[in-house]
């Protein structure tokens, strides 16, 4: 069965200032680079049990053991999916609809690559568009100062100390891809979250978190400089 979702394009907010930001700074690299999205040809629509085993079973990435994530108890609209595309964006466009918290990935043809997400908490939320400039596997996490001063306790994992190591425990997961507007980094994020029961709640710290499973996935997808679009 068919499962097809409409979207309306929301207005678009400047980004806020560095000083609201909070809890998603990390290192930055280049990362690789990703093709273009090619046309699919798989029909659209949720994914069997059987595929969900292999898309949410253990994986092991970077030297790392990423457990099994029990997808039984998250909600089935929150599964990495194939859907019909309805946000209007070129191919290789990365779409968030914070509302729904959906991510998608625009694919040629008239399809996208739907994900679920948790999105940043009221007041911490970033909303516009602008260009995935950089990307990381296992990145480090860097809170900013901003976010040590109201949680003393993450002082360790300061800029100054240089962060928390990669790893299963680390807040940014598996892979994190870090949006630019204007040539400056926002310092918001994509990223993977071994916190696999945030997926479609306003928990964050303002950035867009995926499960660990499927923000590799996500990276294997969104082009070099893929223009992204975050609606409110």
């Amino acid at each position: 069965m068919t499962i097809e979702y409409s979207l309306s394009r929301r207005g678009f907010l400047g980004v806020l200032a560095a000083g609201t930001l909070a809890g998603c700074t990390t290192s930055m690299p280049g990362g690789r680079s990703a093709p273009m999205p090619a046309r699919i040809t798989r029909p659209i629509g949720p994914p069997s049990d059987a595929e969900l085993q292999v898309m949410y079973g253990p994986v092991e990435d970077g030297g790392f053991l990423i457990p099994a994530i029990p997808y039984q108890q998250i909600d089935p609209r929150f599964y990495r999916q194939r859907v019909a595309d309805r946000t209007g964006e070129a191919p290789g466009t990365v779409v968030v609809d914070t509302p729904s918290r959906f991510l998608y990935v625009v694919e040629p043809g008239g399809t996208a690559m739907r994900y679920g997400v948790g999105i940043g908490r009221e007041g911490f939320a970033w909303q516009g568009d602008g260009v995935i400039h950089w990307r990381q596997p296992w990145p480090r996490w860097k809170p900013p100062n901003e976010m040590v001063a109201r949680q003393p306790s993450l002082a360790k994992y300061s800029i100054e100390n240089g962060g928390m190591e990669p790893g299963l425990k680390n807040p940014l997961g598996a892979r994190a891809l870090y949006i630019f507007q204007n040539g400056e980094d926002t310092l918001y994020r994509l990223h993977g979250n071994p916190e696999w029961q945030s997926i479609g709640k306003a928990v964050s710290s303002g950035c867009v978190r995926l499960m660990n499973q499927d923000v590799i996935d996500l990276y294997q997808r969104v082009p070099a400089k893929a223009k992204i679009v975050v609606w409110q």
